[in-house]
Protein backbone atom coordinates (compact mmCIF):
# COMPACT_ATOMS: atom_id res chain seq x y z
CA UNK A 1 0.00 0.00 0.00
CA UNK A 2 1.54 3.27 -0.63
CA UNK A 3 2.40 5.38 2.34
CA UNK A 4 1.97 9.01 3.05
CA UNK A 5 3.63 10.53 6.31
CA UNK A 6 2.25 13.90 8.40
CA UNK A 7 5.36 15.52 8.84
CA UNK A 8 5.62 19.56 10.89
CA UNK A 9 6.56 20.98 13.70
CA UNK A 10 4.22 20.49 17.05
CA UNK A 11 0.87 21.55 16.91
CA UNK A 12 0.20 22.61 13.77
CA UNK A 13 -2.62 20.01 13.44
CA UNK A 14 -0.71 17.14 12.23
CA UNK A 15 -2.92 15.15 14.51
CA UNK A 16 -6.19 16.61 13.68
CA UNK A 17 -5.64 15.69 9.84
CA UNK A 18 -4.92 12.19 10.48
CA UNK A 19 -8.20 11.98 12.91
CA UNK A 20 -10.52 13.80 10.29
CA UNK A 21 -8.39 11.57 7.39
CA UNK A 22 -8.53 8.17 8.97
CA UNK A 23 -11.52 8.72 11.48
CA UNK A 24 -8.76 6.78 14.05
CA UNK A 25 -8.71 7.94 17.68
CA UNK A 26 -5.55 9.90 18.91
CA UNK A 27 -4.44 12.35 21.13
CA UNK A 28 -4.95 16.35 19.95
CA UNK A 29 -3.80 18.58 22.31
CA UNK A 30 -2.60 22.30 22.04
CA UNK A 31 1.01 21.62 22.94
CA UNK A 32 3.46 20.75 21.83
CA UNK A 33 4.58 16.48 21.44
CA UNK A 34 1.06 15.45 21.75
CA UNK A 35 2.18 12.42 19.66
CA UNK A 36 4.74 10.46 20.77
CA UNK A 37 4.39 7.13 19.21
CA UNK A 38 4.29 7.15 15.29
CA UNK A 39 -0.05 6.45 14.32
CA UNK A 40 -0.73 4.51 11.52
CA UNK A 41 -3.75 4.63 9.70
CA UNK A 42 -5.72 4.30 6.85
CA UNK A 43 -6.95 7.22 4.76
CA UNK A 44 -7.83 7.36 0.69
CA UNK A 45 -6.99 8.70 -2.75
CA UNK A 46 -10.22 9.59 -4.37
CA UNK A 47 -10.96 9.15 -8.06
CA UNK A 48 -13.93 8.32 -10.42
CA UNK A 49 -15.14 5.07 -10.44
CA UNK A 50 -15.73 3.19 -13.63
CA UNK A 51 -18.88 2.26 -12.49
CA UNK A 52 -20.16 5.91 -13.72
CA UNK A 53 -19.84 4.30 -17.42
CA UNK A 54 -22.43 1.49 -16.61
CA UNK A 55 -25.97 1.74 -16.23
CA UNK A 56 -25.34 1.27 -12.59
CA UNK A 57 -23.32 2.18 -9.43
CA UNK A 58 -21.32 -0.58 -8.39
CA UNK A 59 -22.25 -0.89 -5.26
CA UNK A 60 -18.44 -1.05 -3.73
CA UNK A 61 -18.42 -0.38 0.24
CA UNK A 62 -15.40 2.47 -1.08
CA UNK A 63 -17.58 3.94 -3.87
CA UNK A 64 -20.16 6.71 -3.58
CA UNK A 65 -21.82 7.60 -5.79
CA UNK A 66 -19.14 6.87 -8.87
CA UNK A 67 -16.52 8.37 -6.56
CA UNK A 68 -14.40 5.59 -5.65
CA UNK A 69 -11.93 5.25 -2.54
CA UNK A 70 -8.88 4.11 -2.77
CA UNK A 71 -6.91 2.45 0.50
CA UNK A 72 -3.35 4.26 1.30
CA UNK A 73 -1.44 4.02 4.52
CA UNK A 74 -1.44 7.76 6.50
CA UNK A 75 1.36 7.67 9.07
CA UNK A 76 1.33 10.47 12.13
CA UNK A 77 4.82 10.83 14.08
CA UNK A 78 5.86 13.17 16.65
CA UNK A 79 6.66 16.71 15.73
CA UNK A 80 10.07 18.39 14.79
CA UNK A 81 11.60 21.14 16.31
CA UNK A 82 14.32 22.74 14.85
CA UNK A 83 17.44 20.66 15.56
CA UNK A 84 15.93 17.25 14.82
CA UNK A 85 18.42 16.21 12.64
CA UNK A 86 20.95 16.32 16.33
CA UNK A 87 18.21 14.50 17.52
CA UNK A 88 16.93 17.35 19.55
CA UNK A 89 13.03 17.25 20.64
CA UNK A 90 12.06 13.80 19.50
CA UNK A 91 13.67 14.40 16.38
CA UNK A 92 15.70 10.81 15.72
CA UNK A 93 12.75 9.17 16.29
CA UNK A 94 10.25 10.88 14.17
CA UNK A 95 12.61 11.03 10.99
CA UNK A 96 13.45 6.92 11.47
CA UNK A 97 9.27 6.76 11.07
CA UNK A 98 9.54 8.46 7.89
CA UNK A 99 12.03 6.25 6.57
CA UNK A 100 9.27 4.30 4.94
CA UNK A 101 6.66 7.14 3.18
CA UNK A 102 6.54 7.43 -0.10
CA UNK A 103 5.79 11.57 0.09
CA UNK A 104 5.73 13.72 2.71
CA UNK A 105 2.14 16.14 3.87
CA UNK A 106 4.48 18.75 5.94
CA UNK A 107 1.33 20.63 7.73
CA UNK A 108 1.80 23.66 8.18
CA UNK A 109 0.37 26.28 10.73
CA UNK A 110 -0.76 28.88 7.94
CA UNK A 111 -2.23 31.05 10.97
CA UNK A 112 0.81 31.80 12.35
CA UNK A 113 -0.54 30.72 15.68
CA UNK A 114 2.36 28.95 16.97
CA UNK A 115 6.03 29.69 16.99
CA UNK A 116 8.52 27.26 15.67
CA UNK A 117 8.58 24.66 18.42
CA UNK A 118 5.26 24.79 18.19
CA UNK A 119 4.42 26.82 21.37
CA UNK A 120 0.70 28.97 21.27
CA UNK A 121 1.56 32.77 20.18
CA UNK A 122 -0.94 35.54 18.84
CA UNK A 123 -2.71 34.78 15.66
CA UNK A 124 -0.31 36.42 13.18
CA UNK A 125 2.74 36.91 14.73
CA UNK A 126 4.42 34.09 13.86
CA UNK A 127 5.43 33.98 10.09
CA UNK A 128 4.42 30.72 8.32
CA UNK A 129 6.26 30.71 5.45
CA UNK A 130 9.77 29.72 7.67
CA UNK A 131 7.80 26.24 7.87
CA UNK A 132 8.04 25.86 4.09
CA UNK A 133 11.67 24.74 4.11
CA UNK A 134 11.98 23.45 7.37
CA UNK A 135 10.94 19.62 7.14
CA UNK A 136 13.14 19.10 3.97
CA UNK A 137 16.42 21.02 5.85
CA UNK A 138 15.87 18.69 8.73
CA UNK A 139 15.28 15.58 6.63
CA UNK A 140 18.29 16.70 4.19
CA UNK A 141 20.48 17.20 7.02
CA UNK A 142 19.60 14.44 8.58
CA UNK A 143 20.28 11.94 5.63
CA UNK A 144 23.30 13.48 5.44
CA UNK A 145 24.73 12.76 8.29
CA UNK A 146 23.50 9.34 7.78
CA UNK A 147 25.95 9.29 4.65
CA UNK A 148 28.62 10.78 6.24
CA UNK A 149 28.99 8.17 8.92
CA UNK A 150 28.99 5.49 6.82
CA UNK A 151 31.54 7.20 4.29
CA UNK A 152 34.52 5.09 5.63
CA UNK A 153 33.04 1.99 4.37
CA UNK A 154 32.31 3.47 0.86
CA UNK A 155 36.24 4.45 0.60
CA UNK A 156 37.35 1.34 1.89
CA UNK A 157 34.93 -0.53 -0.62
CA UNK A 158 36.83 1.85 -3.54
CA UNK A 159 39.68 0.59 -3.70
CA UNK A 160 38.31 -2.78 -4.69
CA UNK A 161 38.54 -3.28 -8.53
CA UNK A 162 34.71 -4.09 -9.00
CA UNK A 163 34.07 -1.56 -7.04
CA UNK A 164 30.28 -0.15 -8.39
CA UNK A 165 29.66 3.16 -6.58
CA UNK A 166 25.93 2.97 -7.48
CA UNK A 167 24.90 -0.17 -6.52
CA UNK A 168 27.16 0.47 -2.85
CA UNK A 169 25.54 3.86 -2.42
CA UNK A 170 22.09 2.03 -2.99
CA UNK A 171 23.15 -0.73 -0.76
CA UNK A 172 23.79 1.96 2.10
CA UNK A 173 20.30 3.93 1.26
CA UNK A 174 17.96 1.27 1.06
CA UNK A 175 16.62 1.54 3.96
CA UNK A 176 15.73 5.24 2.96
CA UNK A 177 13.52 3.60 0.60
CA UNK A 178 16.29 4.83 -2.31
CA UNK A 179 16.23 2.31 -4.99
CA UNK A 180 18.96 1.68 -7.73
CA UNK A 181 17.23 4.09 -10.40
CA UNK A 182 16.63 6.95 -7.45
CA UNK A 183 20.59 6.75 -6.82
CA UNK A 184 21.17 6.34 -10.46
CA UNK A 185 19.61 9.66 -10.75
CA UNK A 186 21.07 11.15 -8.15
CA UNK A 187 24.32 10.58 -9.10
CA UNK A 188 23.70 12.22 -12.81
CA UNK A 189 22.20 15.29 -11.76
CA UNK A 190 25.59 15.87 -9.58
CA UNK A 191 29.16 17.09 -10.21
CA UNK A 192 31.23 14.80 -8.17
CA UNK A 193 34.99 13.27 -8.16
CA UNK A 194 35.17 9.85 -9.27
CA UNK A 195 37.18 8.80 -6.27
CA UNK A 196 35.06 8.50 -3.18
CA UNK A 197 37.70 9.03 -0.93
CA UNK A 198 38.13 13.21 -2.41
CA UNK A 199 34.46 13.65 -1.72
CA UNK A 200 34.26 16.73 0.79
CA UNK A 201 30.70 17.58 2.98
CA UNK A 202 29.30 19.37 0.62
CA UNK A 203 29.46 16.77 -2.12
CA UNK A 204 27.91 14.63 0.53
CA UNK A 205 25.17 17.15 1.44
CA UNK A 206 24.28 17.35 -1.97
CA UNK A 207 23.82 13.53 -2.52
CA UNK A 208 21.33 14.03 0.40
CA UNK A 209 19.30 16.84 -0.77
CA UNK A 210 18.77 14.64 -4.10
CA UNK A 211 17.94 11.75 -3.24
CA UNK A 212 15.62 12.69 -0.55
CA UNK A 213 13.82 15.27 -3.47
CA UNK A 214 13.47 11.94 -5.13
CA UNK A 215 12.79 9.78 -2.28
CA UNK A 216 10.66 11.94 -0.36
CA UNK A 217 8.76 14.52 -2.21
CA UNK A 218 6.71 16.71 -0.25
CA UNK A 219 3.02 18.66 -0.24
CA UNK A 220 2.50 22.09 1.84
CA UNK A 221 -0.61 21.41 3.66
CA UNK A 222 -1.43 25.22 5.08
CA UNK A 223 -3.38 23.88 7.87
CA UNK A 224 -5.86 26.33 9.86
CA UNK A 225 -6.55 28.24 6.82
CA UNK A 226 -10.00 29.23 8.72
CA UNK A 227 -8.61 31.18 10.80
CA UNK A 228 -5.41 32.30 8.94
CA UNK A 229 -4.63 35.59 7.82
CA UNK A 230 -5.05 35.91 3.55
CA UNK A 231 -2.13 37.43 2.95
CA UNK A 232 -0.15 34.81 4.72
CA UNK A 233 -2.27 32.09 2.64
CA UNK A 234 -1.19 34.18 -0.02
CA UNK A 235 2.87 34.17 0.67
CA UNK A 236 2.29 30.54 1.54
CA UNK A 237 0.73 29.93 -1.91
CA UNK A 238 3.62 32.17 -4.33
CA UNK A 239 6.61 29.46 -2.69
CA UNK A 240 8.33 27.16 -5.15
CA UNK A 241 6.29 24.08 -3.33
CA UNK A 242 3.15 22.50 -4.17
CA UNK A 243 0.75 24.17 -1.41
CA UNK A 244 -2.74 23.15 -0.64
CA UNK A 245 -5.26 25.01 2.13
CA UNK A 246 -6.81 23.07 4.47
CA UNK A 247 -9.02 23.17 7.79
CA UNK A 248 -8.45 19.60 9.19
CA UNK A 249 -10.61 20.80 12.04
CA UNK A 250 -13.41 21.43 9.36
CA UNK A 251 -12.95 18.06 7.70
CA UNK A 252 -13.16 16.31 11.21
CA UNK A 253 -16.56 18.12 12.28
CA UNK A 254 -17.79 17.12 8.70
CA UNK A 255 -16.95 13.61 8.80
CA UNK A 256 -18.27 13.54 12.43
CA UNK A 257 -21.38 15.14 11.74
CA UNK A 258 -21.88 12.48 8.85
CA UNK A 259 -21.25 9.46 10.36
CA UNK A 260 -23.78 11.12 12.94
CA UNK A 261 -26.46 11.53 9.66
CA UNK A 262 -26.87 15.31 10.66
CA UNK A 263 -25.24 16.33 6.93
CA UNK A 264 -24.51 14.44 3.51
CA UNK A 265 -21.17 14.69 2.57
CA UNK A 266 -18.05 12.54 1.31
CA UNK A 267 -14.49 13.35 1.92
CA UNK A 268 -13.40 15.96 -1.20
CA UNK A 269 -17.16 16.89 -1.67
CA UNK A 270 -16.68 21.12 -2.51
CA UNK A 271 -19.91 21.35 -0.64
CA UNK A 272 -22.32 19.67 1.53
CA UNK A 273 -26.00 19.70 2.72
CA UNK A 274 -27.31 19.64 5.95
CA UNK A 275 -28.77 16.29 6.30
CA UNK A 276 -30.52 16.36 10.49
CA UNK A 277 -31.53 17.84 13.06
CA UNK A 278 -28.71 20.59 13.92
CA UNK A 279 -28.60 22.87 17.06
CA UNK A 280 -28.29 26.72 16.49
CA UNK A 281 -25.03 26.09 17.68
CA UNK A 282 -24.28 23.20 15.27
CA UNK A 283 -25.46 25.69 12.51
CA UNK A 284 -23.27 28.10 12.89
CA UNK A 285 -20.16 25.88 12.83
CA UNK A 286 -21.26 23.90 9.86
CA UNK A 287 -22.06 27.91 8.29
CA UNK A 288 -18.30 28.37 8.84
CA UNK A 289 -17.01 25.48 7.34
CA UNK A 290 -19.47 26.11 4.16
CA UNK A 291 -17.47 29.89 3.76
CA UNK A 292 -14.44 28.18 4.15
CA UNK A 293 -15.06 25.78 1.95
CA UNK A 294 -17.02 28.64 -0.80
CA UNK A 295 -12.87 29.77 -0.50
CA UNK A 296 -11.15 27.36 -0.90
CA UNK A 297 -13.45 24.90 -3.05
CA UNK A 298 -13.48 22.53 -0.20
CA UNK A 299 -11.59 21.30 3.51
CA UNK A 300 -8.38 20.45 1.88
CA UNK A 301 -7.67 17.26 3.45
CA UNK A 302 -8.66 14.81 0.33
CA UNK A 303 -7.29 17.44 -1.50
CA UNK A 304 -4.20 17.33 0.04
CA UNK A 305 -4.13 13.60 -0.21
CA UNK A 306 -4.69 13.04 -3.92
CA UNK A 307 -2.31 15.84 -4.66
CA UNK A 308 0.00 13.69 -3.22
CA UNK A 309 -0.84 10.61 -4.72
CA UNK A 310 -2.22 11.44 -8.17
CA UNK A 311 0.13 14.67 -8.79
CA UNK A 312 3.53 14.28 -6.71
CA UNK A 313 3.72 10.58 -6.92
CA UNK A 314 2.01 10.83 -10.21
CA UNK A 315 -0.05 7.43 -9.89
CA UNK A 316 -2.75 5.93 -11.91
CA UNK A 317 -5.41 4.03 -10.67
CA UNK A 318 -6.33 0.58 -12.18
CA UNK A 319 -9.06 -1.84 -11.80
CA UNK A 320 -8.21 -5.47 -11.90
CA UNK A 321 -11.46 -7.73 -12.57
CA UNK A 322 -12.02 -11.20 -13.39
CA UNK A 323 -15.11 -11.17 -15.70
CA UNK A 324 -14.18 -8.84 -18.36
CA UNK A 325 -17.84 -8.50 -19.52
CA UNK A 326 -19.34 -8.08 -16.05
CA UNK A 327 -16.64 -6.31 -14.29
CA UNK A 328 -16.77 -8.97 -11.54
CA UNK A 329 -14.13 -10.81 -9.91
CA UNK A 330 -15.04 -14.68 -8.65
CA UNK A 331 -17.62 -14.23 -6.26
CA UNK A 332 -19.41 -11.85 -8.52
CA UNK A 333 -18.54 -8.26 -6.77
CA UNK A 334 -18.68 -5.89 -9.14
CA UNK A 335 -15.39 -3.51 -9.27
CA UNK A 336 -13.74 -5.15 -5.97
CA UNK A 337 -10.22 -3.75 -6.25
CA UNK A 338 -8.67 -0.75 -7.02
CA UNK A 339 -5.08 -0.65 -7.45
CA UNK A 340 -2.36 2.23 -7.37
CA UNK A 341 0.31 2.21 -10.35
CA UNK A 342 3.09 4.19 -11.36
CA UNK A 343 2.51 6.05 -14.39
CA UNK A 344 3.68 3.93 -17.62
CA UNK A 345 2.90 0.53 -15.46
CA UNK A 346 2.15 -2.56 -17.84
CA UNK A 347 0.16 -5.05 -17.28
CA UNK A 348 2.67 -7.52 -15.99
CA UNK A 349 3.33 -4.72 -13.10
CA UNK A 350 -0.67 -4.90 -12.47
CA UNK A 351 -0.35 -8.60 -12.34
CA UNK A 352 2.55 -8.62 -9.78
CA UNK A 353 0.72 -5.61 -7.87
CA UNK A 354 -2.44 -8.25 -7.57
CA UNK A 355 0.23 -10.86 -6.03
CA UNK A 356 3.59 -12.39 -6.86
CA UNK A 357 2.08 -15.67 -8.20
CA UNK A 358 -0.21 -13.89 -11.19
CA UNK A 359 2.66 -11.97 -12.32
CA UNK A 360 4.91 -15.06 -12.12
CA UNK A 361 2.30 -16.86 -14.52
CA UNK A 362 1.60 -14.30 -16.26
CA UNK A 363 0.21 -15.09 -20.11
CA UNK A 364 -1.99 -11.97 -21.64
CA UNK A 365 -4.42 -8.91 -20.35
CA UNK A 366 -7.72 -7.93 -21.62
CA UNK A 367 -9.00 -4.45 -21.74
CA UNK A 368 -12.35 -4.69 -20.01
CA UNK A 369 -13.60 -1.45 -21.80
CA UNK A 370 -13.28 -2.70 -25.33
CA UNK A 371 -13.42 -6.40 -24.67
CA UNK A 372 -9.51 -6.86 -26.64
CA UNK A 373 -6.21 -8.27 -25.44
CA UNK A 374 -3.91 -5.92 -24.75
CA UNK A 375 -0.05 -6.56 -25.54
CA UNK A 376 2.74 -6.73 -22.22
CA UNK A 377 4.15 -3.45 -23.18
CA UNK A 378 0.36 -1.43 -23.23
CA UNK A 379 0.62 1.31 -20.80
CA UNK A 380 -2.14 1.64 -18.73
CA UNK A 381 -4.06 4.29 -18.12
CA UNK A 382 -6.12 6.36 -14.82
CA UNK A 383 -9.14 4.39 -15.04
CA UNK A 384 -8.17 1.09 -16.91
CA UNK A 385 -10.56 -2.00 -15.82
CA UNK A 386 -8.07 -4.69 -16.78
CA UNK A 387 -8.70 -8.47 -16.86
CA UNK A 388 -5.45 -10.60 -16.13
CA UNK A 389 -4.39 -14.13 -17.25
CA UNK A 390 -2.01 -15.89 -15.89
CA UNK A 391 -1.40 -19.76 -14.95
CA UNK A 392 -2.42 -19.07 -10.85
CA UNK A 393 -5.91 -17.66 -11.81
Amino acid sequence: MLSLALAGKPNAGKSTFYQAATRAEVDVGNYPFTTIDANRGVTHARTDCPCLDRDERCGNERCRNGTRYVPVELLDVAGLVPGAHEGKGLGNQFLDELTDADAILNVVDASGGTNAEGEPVEVGTYDPVEEVDFVEREMDQWLAGIIDRNWEGVERKSRSPDFDIDEVLTDMLTGFGATVADVAASLRALDYPEDPIQWTDDHRAALAREVRARTKPLVVVANKADVAPAEDLERLRATDKPVVPATAEGELALRTAADAGAVDYGPGDPEFDVAGDVSDAQREGLDRIREVMATQGGTGVQAAIDTAVYDLLDRITVFPVQNETRWTDGAGNVLPDAVLLPRGATPPDLAYAIHTDIGDGYLHAVDARSDRRIGEDHELSEGDVIKIVSTAN
